[in-house]
């Protein structure tokens, strides 16, 4: 049923535009533009929408109801559970290991601390595990003589692949996987392949992109500095690391029997979390006040009402509409064009507020588009993060915080912290990730 164009039509979508350019140009912190454009909508709706339905973009209740507290829940439980575990020390000590395995083989080094960083952002909070392995890894840098950036680079590129592997690793994956209902599983079923093809691609191409740094490294006494790391980054505490690992174990257990259970991933992340904070005795008032990230949790919820703004005018059916006509009911021409257009477009702008806008306009394509009901288009979706947001990481993901290490704003993204503390140019990151990003599209499709 084909919808009136409304004064709340042209209004939504001038805001959710303007939503996007503070986002995109950084001319405001991402969760105040979002909050911003929620209460536009909300003022707009009961003042002048109060006298003419024509302006009323999006009820309260709707709004509410709009705020999908599944992905609420989940990404702020899932901060609980690694806030407790990084005081056990454990990230850096994996670092240290992975040194020890290398034994003075830089080239080895290197792959191991992409494949073991990728495998711990699969179920954990990608951007705080860098920001752990980061100080040990800049020290092991320095030992070989060695840029830095030519190790941690392949770590921040290896964190989102394997983040994407799973529902848990990326917020976007936590967003598209509450919206399609898909479950944990179903991730692992369907992108564990694509990721584990592309962290190989990923391995060689920086292997082979940092080959010259690499071969100027000069090991030293390399038992020497296993004693070092092993001193300086030991296990802080074992037994608090023992019931860490037991409750995300059993924890990871009920992500994977959640559809079975017909349990939302969050109710498994909140069992895992307040069992968690009750065995290691952490202060929960300084966990909340200091470890949450409450700037990026007000985002999804003002972003939601936001985009559900955009889609109660309209706006998104209109998008989806020129979507499947520009497909032409082409169900491959859908797919090329969703891989291609996310990769190029959170190369632009943030991961997150693009994610929330492509949902409903995946959802409609997926009812309208021949052999789409399957729920192909959601996979076409998902794995976008590993093609395009590479570049967009450093200008969209440290406006999580103001640069403080944990705190309401959150941690700045650790590319962003390269760029400000590396001895390589912004402009040197973006070209070693071109392409690789566009090998990434390639294998996803």
């Amino acid at each position: 049923m084909k919808r009136a164009i409304t004064p709340a039509f042209w209004i939504a979508a001038l805001v959710l535009v303007l939503v996007y350019a503070l986002i995109a140009f950084e001319w405001m912190h991402r969760t105040l533009a979002a909050l911003l454009g929620a209460a536009f909508f909300m003022t707009v709706s009961y003042t002048a929408g109060t006298f003419d339905k024509d302006y009323m973009i999006l009820s309260f209740e709707d709004a509410m109801h709009a705020m999908d507290m599944n992905v609420i829940f989940l990404v702020m439980t899932m901060m609980i559970i690694v806030r407790v575990l990084k005081k056990t020390g454990v990230f850096q000590w994996m670092a240290y290991k992975s040194y020890q395995l290398a034994r003075g083989n830089v080239f080895a080094l290197a792959s191991i601390l992409m494949v073991m960083t990728a495998v711990s952002s699969a179920f954990l909070d990608n951007v705080t595990t860098m920001l752990l392995i980061i100080p040990v890894t800049i020290e092991i840098a320095l030992t070989f003589k060695i840029n830095p950036v030519t190790l941690l680079m392949p770590e921040v590129f290896a964190s989102n692949v394997g983040g994407t592997a799973t529902l848990i690793g990326h917020p976007p994956k936590i967003m598209i996987g509450s919206y399609a209902k898909l479950s944990f599983l179903d991730f692992v079923q369907n992108l564990t392949v694509i990721c584990a093809i592309c962290l190989a691609v990923t391995v060689v191409y920086f292997l082979y992109w940092y080959k010259k740094g690499y071969m100027k490294a000069e090991a030293g006494d390399v038992q020497k500095m296993i004693a070092y790391l092993r001193d300086e980054y030991r296990i802080t505490d074992g037994v608090l690391l023992m019931k860490g690992g037991v409750i995300l174990g059993t924890t990871i257990f009920l992500f994977i029997i959640h559809g079975a259970l017909h349990m939302e991933p969050s109710i498994a992340a909140l069992i895992g979390a307040a069992v968690l904070l009750v065995l290691s005795r952490v202060d929960i008032v300084e966990m909340l006040e200091h470890e949450i990230e409450w700037s990026t949790l007000v985002f999804f919820m003002m972003l939601f009402i936001v985009v559900a703004g955009a889609e109660e005018t309209g706006l998104i059916q209109m998008i989806a509409g020129w979507v499947n006509d520009l497909s032409r009911g082409s169900l491959v021409t859908a797919i090329l064009m969703i891989l291609w257009v996310s990769a190029i477009a959170s190369a632009i702008i943030d991961n997150i507020p693009f994610t929330a806008t492509m949902l409903p306009i995946v959802a409609h394509l997926t009812t309208a588009i021949p052999g789409a009901q399957g729920g192909i288009l959601w996979w076409a979706l998902a794995p976008r993060g590993v093609s395009g947001g590479q570049r967009s990481h450093d200008r969209g993901e440290r406006q999580r915080g103001d640069g403080g290490h944990g705190g309401a704003g959150g941690p700045p993204h650790p590319v962003h912290g390269l760029r400000e503390g590396g001895r390589r140019s912004h402009g040197h990151h973006h070209d070693s990730f071109i392409p690789l990003a566009f090998a990434g599209g390639a294998v996803t499709r």
